[in-house]
């Protein structure tokens, strides 16, 4: 039995981690084999590049990845390697091409990957079966999402469930307003526990539990925040759905997904400072109803939608102790910065969140470090935690 084998073995059931998941270097790579390379990631929204021959680029690690709205209008991915010797091509964020040009020796691909010309090149080389490195990519109303393995799960079923919800707030037709990355000093696990619970977020979070009523059925005004929040659904245009369904629960070869919706308490309509609304309202949303809602949508992808904006977070690694937290906020497509919404309104809540959160996984990776550290028991407010290291455990199991 190998190492990792046996920690997995000696593993206590709803029990945190033993360190060495938090701090070996094979046990991180094992899982940017088995998670990051398998899992679908969402990394942006189809608005950011409109017009044929925009693009931008997603970096994970050692991977670069072009997504880029072809001839046809269609929104490709491509591996931001060239064919020849392997230089990157695009090394600009974003943009707009009319075709992909190596900077190293000029070999040139039109928009569709397709290799057009290669000076010097032997004639009796095939130049159509030297096109870009395509790469997996579903666009989901509207959400961008890429897969770097050869064999991606599927995205069928959380299609089937989840796309009802995603249509309710206008998803396809949203917006970037603004992108912000976290750097955080610890492993990308902790982050990703972090956000799976809010256990935490009484003590640590008083900006969000002024307004928001914890996911824990057993705190003070939790009931009657999701009695007001229900009672105005319909009148709101919003539907009841629960798409139950975390981490341990989806079909063998289906990408992990859920949803739920939860209430903000008397006064907050949605995620602002004074609970007032920042911007218009979403989709076929009628009026403000007084709640949010979670979309899991891959195992560390996660979107929280009120009824005037989505927030949208990607936990990624940098290394065994390094991670970043991208976070998107969108509002919709026709807003106006500075007429319908201020930015720094919009960002107020998740931003001073997220800070908090950074300092509060780092703080955790430090004791994880320390040779005092031993595994401690779940409470029953972390259930989702419980359920993502179950989930990440059956992973890397050989």
């Amino acid at each position: 039995m190998n190492s990792i084998s046996k920690l997995i073995e000696e593993h206590k059931h709803n029990w945190s981690l033993q360190q060495a998941f938090y701090k070996d270097k094979n046990i991180y790579a094992l899982e940017i084999e088995r998670i990051y390379m398998n899992s679908w990631l969402f990394i942006g929204h189809e608005s950011s590049i409109p017009n044929v021959g925009d693009y931008f680029l997603y970096d994970l690690l050692d991977e670069s990845v072009i997504l880029i709205r072809d001839k046809n209008s269609d929104i490709k991915a491509y591996m931001n390697v060239c064919r020849h010797r392997g230089s990157r091509i695009c090394l600009e964020p974003n943009g707009n091409i009319k075709r992909f040009t190596c900077p190293y020796h000029a070999w040139t691909y039109n928009l569709s990957g397709s290799l057009i010309a290669a000076n010097s090149l032997n004639e009796d080389i095939d130049k159509s079966k030297l096109s870009l490195h395509p790469c997996h990519i579903e666009v989901i109303e509207g959400l961008i999402f890429i897969n770097f393995s050869d064999n991606p799960r599927s995205m069928d079923n959380l299609k089937r469930d989840m796309t009802e919800a995603m249509q309710m707030f206008g998803f396809k037709d949203l917006k970037i307003a603004s992108q912000k990355t976290y750097p955080i000093a610890s492993n990308w696990k902790l982050a990703v526990e972090n956000y799976n619970e809010c256990y935490h977020c009484g003590p640590a979070h008083p900006e969000y539990s002024l307004s928001h009523s914890l996911k824990i059925q057993d705190e003070p005004g939790y009931d009657q925040a999701q009695l007001a929040m229900n009672n105005s659904l319909t009148e709101c245009g919003l539907k009841e759905i629960t798409v139950d369904a975390d981490y341990m629960d989806q079909e063998e070869g289906q990408e992990q997904y859920g949803y739920q919706r939860y209430g903000l308490f008397e006064g907050y309509v949605t995620g602002s400072k004074d609970g007032k609304p920042i911007a218009p309202l979403l989709g076929d949303i009628k009026k403000f109803n007084p709640g949010a809602s979670d979309f899991n949508l891959g195992p560390v992808c996660f979107l929280l939608a009120y009824s005037d904006h989505v927030v949208g977070y990607v936990f990624t690694p940098v290394s065994h102790e390094q991670c970043r937290c991208d976070v998107y906020w969108m509002v919709d497509k026709n807003a106006k910065e500075g007429l319908d919404y201020d930015l720094e309104n919009l960002m107020w809540l998740w931003d001073v969140t997220t800070l908090a959160d950074e300092k509060i996984i780092v703080n955790n990776q430090k004791g994880v470090n320390s040779k005092s550290y031993r595994p401690g028991p779940f409470t029953s407010k972390e259930l989702s935690e419980k359920n993502f290291i179950d989930w990440y455990l059956k992973q890397i199991k050989d």
